[in-house]
């Protein structure tokens, strides 16, 4: 509880890390954009009192241009000195358009664009009537004219003075807004970099905890593993030392058996004996005097108990321990030998079979003979549990773990789990005419040679016998 508690905090403190960088991050980009359609705004109106000052001041000059094209007329009598003038009128009256649409919103700066614009139509008609005067006058110029130049000299007094004041606001309204514009910019620039250091603080923050929590879960995993495997070597032992432990079962019941064996054999061979002699002394006496009914019952003794003697000697032979001829042998070719015992009830039953012989096997050392009799037991098993025509018999032999092991597969019905537990247990059997001495036997010889045989099977699958036996 306390460590998914621990857990569940540093998990906490990583994404409180990451996820307030994040949102500095996205806060910055927010407020960001604010601030650029501010400056954007401010930008705007910067441009549009810019354009005023010069829109005005260009009033200004169009209407010295045009005094200067009327002097230069009067003085030379030239009247290509009258194109300024000429062209002024128009060009006063676009800028006047101009800047009536960019005081639109201005109520008392269009009140003076109003009062300039009226300025400059009478600056315009005096100019006309000085030039139509002097033209009617053949060039002199009259008292008429000279009082309407004096009332032009005023009018370009006031126009001046109202262009000075009109530009005066708007030079205030532009200092103030570049003003606002610098402290705007200042303001977002201590934003954003405020933001990007608590939110590059955070980030390391959120990762130098990140990298601390997966240091320990390395460390963590890292014990898992060499856990694992320590588990692993721990199963493998435990492994092999239950296969151990079920070997000594095998050869502590197989001893058992043979020493249950060898006192059946001795109770029961003892009174044997004596029925047969019995026997025998009553053939003698009543030699020649014996009716037919009474021999065949004789008879019928003399075959029980040398059927019974037999069987004595099969249990015998197949419990105890006897002396081996140890020879080299190749597995392989011993496998080939015993199959080659058993190939009339293969060709006869049409039993496939496949062979997975390891080529770089070594030899081990055996009693060859009893050996064979050992494999053919399993082989003739196999191929009788098969369906004839359809039975595959599968052998292979491999190295694992320092031993020779020879696997014995067939194709069969398999056997059931009650049976498996008796299978090598003496006259146990499933056949009709079996004696179940022969994987008695068979277990009697691999234990002889020190070594192990064990089986898996399948219901409706098949079975695998495997031998376990010592390189030479």
């Amino acid at each position: 509880m306390k460590t998914a508690i621990k857990k569940f905090a540093i998990d906490l403190r990583i994404r409180v890390g990451y996820g307030t960088a994040f949102f500095l991050l996205l806060l910055s980009y927010l407020l960001t954009l604010y601030a650029n359609s501010e400056l954007l705004e401010q930008q705007h109106l910067v441009e549009h009192s810019n354009k005023i000052i010069l829109h005005v001041e260009t009033l200004l000059s169009y209407l010295k241009d045009a005094e200067a094209g009327i002097r230069g007329y009067v003085l030379m009598d030239d009247r290509r000195f009258l194109d300024p003038y000429e062209q002024s009128k128009s060009a006063t009256d676009s800028i006047l358009g101009l800047l009536q649409v960019e005081m639109s919103t201005d109520p008392d700066q269009h009140s003076n664009l109003a009062t300039i614009g009226r300025l400059i139509d009478k600056r315009y008609e005096i100019m006309a009537s000085a030039l139509r005067d002097y033209d009617k006058h053949h060039n002199l110029i009259s008292d008429n004219q000279r009082l309407k130049n004096f009332f032009g000299q005023e009018i370009m007094d006031h126009l001046r003075s109202d262009v000075r004041e009109l530009q005066t606001v708007e030079k205030a309204r532009l200092k103030e807004r570049l003003t606002e514009m610098s402290a705007r910019y200042r303001a977002l620039n201590t934003i954003i970099i405020t933001s990007l250091v608590i939110a590059m603080v955070m980030a390391l923050y959120g990762f130098y905890t990140y990298s601390r929590e997966n240091k320990a879960r390395r460390l963590a995993d890292q014990k898992v593993f060499e856990y694992q495997e320590q588990l692993k070597e721990r199963i493998t032992e435990l492994d092999k030392a239950n296969k151990e432990l079920i070997q000594m079962r095998s050869i502590e019941k197989f001893a058992a058996t043979g020493r249950i064996a060898r006192t059946i054999a001795h109770e029961v061979r003892n009174p044997l004996t004596n029925i047969n002699l019995a026997v025998d002394q009553l053939k003698i006496e009543w030699n020649g005097e014996l009716k037919d009914n009474t021999r065949l019952m004789l008879d019928m003794i003399d075959r029980n108990s040398v059927r019974i003697n037999q069987l004595i000697t099969d249990l015998l032979n197949s419990t105890k321990f006897t002396e081996l001829v140890y020879k080299k042998v190749s597995v392989n070719r011993l496998l080939d030998e015993t199959l080659e015992l058993a190939a009339d009830r293969i060709r006869l039953n049409n039993i496939t079979i496949t062979k997975f012989y390891s080529d770089d096997i070594c030899d081990i050392a055996v009693d060859t003979e009893r050996m064979k009799i050992a494999f053919l037991n399993i082989i003739v098993n196999a191929i009788e549990a098969m369906e004839p025509g359809k039975g595959i018999l599968q052998l292979r032999t491999v190295s694992k773990e320092n031993k020779c092991v020879v696997t014995i597969t067939d194709n069969g019905p398999g056997i059931d789990e009650e049976s498996l537990s008796k299978i090598f247990e003496p006259y146990f059997t499933n056949k009709a005419k079996g004696t179940g001495l022969g994987l008695t036997n068979t277990q009697n010889i691999i234990l002889n040679h020190n070594g192990h045989i064990s089986l898996e099977s399948t219901k409706g699958t098949g079975t695998t016998f495997m031998i376990q036996l010592d390189f030479a």
